[in-house]
């Protein structure tokens, strides 16, 4: 009997799970065989592609924006309706945070968020094509998990223009406890005004996440979750401040506070 849509559905959902538990098998095993090769490929590749990765500069925790040549076109899709999995990673920088409720009914996510950076607003345009990203951030929000933090991060290299933020500990390693797997990356790019996550590699996203204030290039491999409606100018004025260092990548120079950040339909 031919398969309905819906199982063959299912059957392609646990194909993909089960080449994705692999891959994460792998690398586990590459990490600890090769950890110290591994680092050196990436030292190389990096001098020859000449693109400034995220790298962990400020502590190096799961939730790093970093470059990562491992990519699965088909896992980048938009999951199934419902099929959001919150995995257990690290210790939640909130006590008592959980994990976002499941599952996820696309119709209910909100539509638009409020990030308040020093007290003045920037609205970002929330993309339907990453539910899970988008329902990880409500859940964040309704919570006060990004409430009175600060944004770490700033980046302002020729290619690459960011101010990361999402991490309660200002450390660059602090996460919600939980990951989950990356969206919409299929041939992303990254112009002004992109709000995206930050990771340590696929399907490593947890609550960092970094927002474009100028074109900027990366590779395909952060999940994009919105896009900066207004307000860009509050995060061009925090950038053209530099960074405490005096280097292309620091912090700000002048503290950057997410005071709050909300949604809405």
């Amino acid at each position: 009997m031919a398969q309905s849509a819906k199982q063959r559905r299912r059957e392609l959902a646990r194909q993909r799970h089960e080449r994705q538990q692999a891959r994460r098998a792998e690398q586990a095993k590459r990490r600890r065989t090769g950890g110290l090769a591994v680092a050196a490929v990436l030292a190389v590749a990096a001098l020859v592609t000449g693109t400034l990765y995220f790298s962990g500069v400020f502590g190096g925790g799961d939730d790093t924006v970093a470059a990562s040549s491992d990519s699965d076109p088909e896992a980048t899709q938009a999951p199934e309706p419902g099929s959001c999995e919150y995995r257990a990673s690290g210790t939640s920088a909130v006590p008592d945070l959980g994990t976002p409720a499941v599952p996820v009914d696309a119709a209910t996510l909100p539509g638009t968020a409020t990030l308040t950076l020093n007290g003045s607003p920037v609205t970002v345009q929330l993309d339907a094509a990453a539910p899970c990203t988008v329902n990880s951030l409500a859940h964040l929000a309704s919570a006060g998990y990004f409430d009175g933090t600060t944004c770490h991060r700033l980046t302002t290299s020729e290619s690459l223009k960011v101010l990361q933020c999402g991490d309660p500990t200002g450390t660059g390693s602090g996460g919600p406890g939980y990951e989950f797997d990356n969206e919409n990356t299929d041939g992303a790019t990254y112009p002004a005004g992109t709000v995206a996550m930050a990771n340590s590699g696929a399907d490593t996203n947890g609550s960092q996440f970094f927002l474009v204030y100028a074109d900027s290039e990366l590779p395909p491999n952060y999940t994009v979750f919105g896009q900066i409606t207004t307000g860009l100018d509050v995060i061009t004025g925090i950038a053209a401040d530099g960074t405490d260092n005096g280097l292309e990548d620091g912090a700000p120079l002048h503290p950057v506070t997410l005071d709050t950040v909300t949604t809405a339909a």
